[in-house]
């Protein structure tokens, strides 16, 4: 019930600062970069697996939000629209570089510890921290991720690592909860079977 009443405030000051924008007023734009570019970064590098590339997909992503502020029909909707926006120019961009590039997916589904002795996942899991085991099991992860079907792979990113509520992961994949909830599952699934010498 918390949790929910919080969702509610913190959308609530999301249309408040969009508001603000749209009134001319442009540190209301400002706090939504600041509230929201951390997600949308991490999102972003997650699909393409270069902190370069997402940071320049994310700074695209802001500016054609706040160039079409004014067609946001739910200002208390800008968080999911503007990872639908993120979302979308990540894939887009991954599909042109694909050509000639083949860009690495690196989506740190397990992240290395601070002391970089392993992954705080195989730590919480039971399992030593080993270099070799963590750099050979991250590899292998890589490659499973790059191998799903994109909505998988999103959906997976989104409300897997990222924790967005199904609906707004439903929101930015353009799809209905229950297909969200698939793809999560046939993702894992996918993964599963693709890791399972190393789970």
């Amino acid at each position: 019930m918390q949790a929910n009443r919080e969702q509610t405030d913190e959308r609530l000051y999301d249309a408040e600062l969009v508001r603000r924008t749209l009134a001319g007023d442009t540190t209301g734009f400002d706090e939504l970069i600041h509230r929201f570019q951390r997600r949308a970064v991490s999102v972003a590098y997650r699909l393409l697996g270069n902190s370069h590339d997402a940071m320049e997909v994310c700074q695209e992503a802001f500016l054609r939000a706040f160039r079409a502020l004014d067609t946001l029909q739910d200002p208390e909707r800008f968080g999911p629209w503007l990872m639908r926006t993120v979302s979308n120019l990540s894939l887009n961009f991954r599909r042109s570089r694909r050509q000639s590039n083949p860009i690495p997916v690196d989506d740190c589904l397990l992240p290395g510890s601070e002391e970089g002795r392993g992954s705080d996942w195989m730590v919480s899991a039971g399992m030593p921290p080993d270099d070799a085991l963590a750099s050979e099991l991250g590899e292998a992860i890589q490659k499973a991720l790059g191998e799903l079907p994109e909505k998988q792979r999103l959906a997976l990113v989104l409300f897997s690592i990222e924790g967005m509520p199904q609906k707004e992961v439903a929101e930015v994949l353009d799809c209905s909860v229950e297909a969200v909830k698939w793809h999560v599952f046939k993702a894992r699934k996918t993964l599963k079977e693709k890791l399972g010498d190393y789970l």
